[in-house]
């Protein structure tokens, strides 16, 4: 049997982790050329300098009250930098490049809180629960998948960057694919187990993610792969962007008042369509996933005759086999590797559709987990049993106003860890800076 993992053990795997995550953070700032660094890309968001500071700013705020009692240095920074943007009523940030404090500032306060943050793990008691924030590294765990995270919303934030405001990099070239059939599967009635348990077996979990349950998932057809850029030309050719009858009122409205007339990665000369990638352009790859929003998955399901899953559905036709058993990945239960999709920063642009056939699920379903996170139906909420933790009550919460979406799956830029069965990711309908794709349910 193998030997359960120590206190150093934990220790050395945390701190191994949280390194890889500041090197992933870091590598992307270092994307952005110094006169850039006050350029706001995404309208609705911070400026690039506040995630400067912010990621140290969130790790600071977490570790300094509890349990550990940290004795502030800057609190000014502590608040600055503590809190992103989710604009819900269309109203944009006012601030002004001259309103930021000087880069050296922010930097040194980078690292006086990192030389703290490793300071409270080296000396931290995550063995025998001596305070419930400690037990199993919990606070560590949430400081490292934060930080993962923004690798991946800093990602879209830099895609929008214009190309001479960033540092180049060389792209992975694209795996070879054979040309794709669309085609739906069909998939049994059976159950879905929704949630995370909490068990040793367990010991992270956002707080979106508990309790297990079990759904009763009635039979139906999905298709076997995302909708790609050619399948959705074929819609706006079709003249989906300007049928009124596809689109909810509000859908209608925020795509008629913002002038939306295609995916937000999609650019057209004359009668040609390219596509957006982080370093350029490309012919637009017809077997790539379409990233767009949920407004706009919705319409062209609508055009299909067809409609969005639900987070039960897409479980089932990823986890779930024929036996009624479940895997813990759509493959099985082997790790993540990089034969089984597009995930874990391997690439900066999207791979076709049908490149990763050992990531299918038990029923045929590919390109599940990475390449893009999926559109479901199902309005982001509270499982039963829900409870938000005690030191970060509004991180789910806060979004739990009937105007947020369930996302599954993952994308290009999606850390390992977060390709756990249970992760929930969630935006508004009307956000098209995502890596976000999508597939047809048929019921």
């Amino acid at each position: 049997m193998p030997r359960p993992p120590t206190t150093l053990d934990l220790r050395q795997t945390l701190a191994a982790r949280l390194a890889d995550a500041r090197v992933r953070t870091d590598e992307l700032f270092r994307l952005v050329r110094p006169e850039a660094l006050h350029d706001r890309p995404i309208p609705e968001r911070h400026r690039i300098i506040f995630y400067l500071g912010h990621l140290e700013a969130f790790d600071w705020n977490l570790f300094r009250h509890r349990p550990f009692q940290l004795e502030p240095f800057h609190q000014e920074f502590d608040r600055l930098f503590a809190f992103g943007i989710d604009p819900v009523d269309g109203k944009l940030p006012t601030d002004q490049p001259s309103d930021w404090p000087p880069l050296a500032e922010i930097h040194a306060y980078n690292a006086r809180v990192r030389r703290c943050v490793d300071a409270c793990l080296r000396e931290a008691d995550i063995s025998e629960a001596t305070h419930p924030y400690l037990k199993d590294g919990l606070l560590f765990h949430v400081a490292i998948e934060h930080r993962l995270m923004h690798a991946e919303t800093l990602a879209y934030m830099l895609h929008r960057l214009p190309r001479e405001r960033k540092v180049m990099q060389p792209i992975v070239p694209e795996p070879a694919a054979a040309a794709v059939v669309p085609r739906q599967v069909e998939i049994p009635a059976g159950t879905a187990t929704l949630g995370l348990a909490r068990s040793e077996e367990n010991p992270f979990g956002w707080d979106n993610e508990f309790e297990p349950h079990t759904v009763s998932v009635p039979a139906f057809a999905l298709d076997a792969y995302p909708v790609t850029n050619g399948g959705y030309l074929q819609f706006l050719r079709d003249g989906g962007y300007e049928d009124r009858s596809l689109w909810t009122e509000a859908d209608w409205e925020w795509k008629t008042s913002a002038g939306i007339q295609q995916p937000r990665f999609w650019i057209q000369r004359g009668e040609q369509w390219y596509q957006s990638t982080m370093f350029g352009e490309l012919l637009l790859p017809l077997n790539w996933p379409v990233y767009v929003s949920h407004a706009e998955a919705s319409a062209y399901a609508r055009w299909k005759g067809k409609a969005l899953p639900t987070e039960a559905q897409w479980h089932r036709a990823a986890y779930g086999t024929a036996k009624g058993g479940e895997r813990a990945y759509p493959w099985g239960d082997e790790p993540p590797q990089p034969c089984h999709g597009n995930f874990d920063f391997q690439r900066w642009t999207p791979t076709p559709v049908n490149a990763h056939p050992a990531g299918a699920s038990a029923f045929g379903v590919a390109d599940l987990l990475g390449n893009g996170w999926e559109w479901t139906s199902t309005v982001f909420g509270p499982f039963p049993g829900f409870e938000p933790f005690a030191f970060y009550p509004g991180y789910s919460a806060n979004f739990f106003d009937d105007k947020h979406y369930v996302m599954k799956g993952g994308s290009a830029r999606t850390a390992t860890c977060m390709l756990r069965r249970s992760f929930r990711n969630w935006f508004q309908a009307h956000y098209q800076y995502i890596y976000a794709t999508f597939r047809c349910v048929e019921n």
